[in-house]
């Protein structure tokens, strides 16, 4: 505590860097931001756009990259990216910025963060272009975790030839993110071809009775293989539930 402090006072960490040292979380006019969770849990922390102002996710941004190097936010809209873009020019003129604009996700770097890199792969599949969103989300979180990622799209049981067409290199990885919507009857079709874990994520496409995700969750909920299932759109928790298994993986090969 005390290295901490006489940095505080030096002037070498911020006020919120010494809180989140101290306290493993720190705090600001957006809200607590948990620099500890990937320490404490594998899984880095993640801010949500959603109910956010853009100054509010400026502010979680800033001490985002301040405390852990980096930023992810997801859910973010192009003002909300704007006002994080211009909030981190100001402050980290050599930060890195990307936003994906479909999976309306953003992430940055600061000039010294070094993304961890697991020797595991997570393949990321998706039955139409429609379960791109919440795919895309998972493939952002799996990535920063340091996992590999495979990623097929447009493979849906409608013409399962294009499944089978994939389907010895999609043996190849340790760990499947499967979205669908509609019924959700491809990441079962899936866990019953491979012998590597398989995770559901139903998509909120379709409708008509059991429209929004609800057919496509009972369905996975359901299943005759082996499936875990995350909720609907939770493309957040399928690629952090696949980046953990990726971690322990890359772990027991080093073991080895």
């Amino acid at each position: 505590m005390r290295d901490i402090l006489e940095a505080l006072a030096a002037g070498e960490l911020s006020v919120e860097a010494a809180q989140a040292e101290l306290q493993g979380y720190a705090r600001n006019a957006g809200g607590r931001f948990d620099a500890a969770r990937h320490t404490r849990a594998g899984v880095p922390e993640v801010i949500l756009g959603d109910g956010k102002t853009p100054a509010e996710v400026a502010s979680l941004a800033a001490t985002a990259l301040e405390t852990t190097g980096r930023v992810i936010a997801t859910r973010v809209t192009q003002a909300q990216t704007t006002a994080v873009r211009v909030r981190l020019a100001n402050e980290s003129p050599d930060t890195t910025l990307r936003w994906d604009d479909r999976s309306s996700v953003l992430v940055a770097h600061g000039p010294d963060f070094e993304r961890p890199r697991l020797d595991a792969t997570v393949g990321v599949v998706t039955a139409g272009t429609s379960d791109a969103v919440p795919a895309g989300e998972a493939v952002a979180i799996a990535g920063e975790m340091g996992a590999r990622i495979y990623r097929v799209d447009d493979i849906g049981v409608a013409s399962i030839a294009r499944l089978l067409d994939q389907l010895e290199e999609l043996r190849t990885v340790d760990v499947l993110i499967v979205a669908a919507g509609r019924e959700g009857a491809l990441p079962t079709v899936v866990a019953g071809l491979v012998d590597v874990p398989v995770i559901g994520l139903p998509v909120s496409t379709g409708y008509g009775h059991g429209g929004e995700g609800e057919a496509a969750l009972s369905g996975m909920l359901q299943s005759c293989t082996a499936l875990s299932v995350v909720n609907v759109d939770a493309g957040f928790t399928a690629g952090a539930q696949a980046g953990l298994i990726a971690r322990r993986i890359d772990a027991a090969g080093k073991r080895t």
